[in-house]
């Protein structure tokens, strides 16, 4: 115990003389902003998010402007971030807020946690950060933390693991002042507890922080699982019809849901100009290819993805029936697209 408070003591003192890391959401008592910066940071690095908050905050600075807009524009502000159930699950939530809650964000920690789309560390964090509410915040910071200084090999991605991590730090928490305290243990991780080449150094906790003292900094803390990708390949056609494009909205429960593409040719390999078939929409010798960009490849959380865009000159527009609609060069920008399409688009 006395290495637990120790540790408390030396990370608080750490945050109020040397802690310089700025961010806009730091210090906020707004739960609704905190909830937006926290969907947003939700596997994305802070200096990716921040424009994306900057920009949401502006269009959308209360939760009941968010919950009136149209889908389509708060995904197209989103457009490039990823992981777009985060969008589903923001727009969800703001219009729950707005219609169940009258515009008036829950304060209990577990009217928070039943939000969609907020887990319990999200929940901890506009606890502790807006209402001050003594709620421990584990991300993997704090994971990576905790591991390092009390020599920890538990894996971070078991439930066992989760759930002792998540009562070490409940233990350690400041409990008159756990929002300072979860953002200086949040912060130590990101600046001095890095995952990278951290800068042991410079640590407060380096003579008391058994990884250090043993030699594993580098390979705490654990993990069991490995993530195995399904390859995947996309032929997108830029289909041109009298100076307007086919597009689609995807709508099943598949990657980029909401989100809109070009007519998709998914094949076991990837496709070139000779094999270019489309049964169903298009038929033979109704269009001509004026371009065939390079290969282009995304990773995501489980599956990669090739693929490369055709364009093509419609003789005839394809049966509409398929669900694609024409739309025009300006309507085009306004559209929300992945970033599969929208880094050959910007290419």
């Amino acid at each position: 115990m006395k290495n637990k408070k120790l540790f408390t003591e030396i990370l608080l003192s750490w945050n109020l003389s040397e802690n310089k890391r700025e961010m806009p959401w730091k210090g906020e008592k707004d739960p609704y902003k905190i909830w937006l910066s926290e969907i947003i940071l939700q596997q994305t690095r802070v200096s990716q998010g921040l424009g994306y908050y900057y920009k949401f905050i502006k269009s959308f600075p209360d939760v009941q402007s968010l919950a009136d807009a149209p889908e389509e524009k708060v995904f197209k502000h989103w457009e490039g971030l990823g992981y777009y159930s985060r969008c589903r699950n923001l727009i969800a939530t703001a219009k729950f807020i707005a219609t169940k809650l009258h515009g008036k964000f829950p304060e209990k920690y577990e009217d928070i946690v039943a939000l969609k789309g907020v887990g319990s560390y999200t929940a901890s964090a506009i606890a502790s950060f807006a209402w001050n509410q003594p709620y421990a915040v584990v991300d993997g910071n704090v994971f990576r933390v905790l591991s390092r200084f009390f020599g920890w090999d538990d894996p971070i991605d078991t439930t066992e693991g989760k759930k002792k991590y998540a009562t070490l730090a409940t233990q350690l928490l400041d409990k008159k002042s756990p929002g300072i305290y979860n953002q200086a243990i949040m912060d130590f991780g990101a600046i001095i507890c890095k995952p990278q080449i951290p800068l042991c150094e410079q640590c407060p906790l380096q003579l008391k922080c058994t990884a250090f003292r043993t030699n594993k900094v580098n390979s705490l803390p654990l993990k069991t699982k490995s993530i195995k990708r399904r390859e995947r390949f996309f032929t997108y056609l830029i289909a041109e019809y009298k100076e307007q494009f086919y597009v689609k909205k995807r709508t099943g429960k598949d990657i980029w849901q909401g989100l809109y593409e070009f007519i998709l040719i998914e094949s076991d390999k990837l496709l070139d100009e000779v094999q270019l078939k489309a049964p169903g929409i298009f038929t033979e010798n109704s269009f001509s290819i004026s371009e065939v960009s390079k290969t282009f490849s995304q990773k995501l959380t489980h599956q990669t993805i090739t693929g490369k865009f055709i364009h093509i000159n419609l003789i005839d527009g394809p049966d509409v029936e398929q669900g694609y609609s024409l739309v025009t060069k300006e309507q085009l920008d306004l559209l929300p697209f992945p970033k599969f399409i929208t880094s050959y688009l910007k290419d």
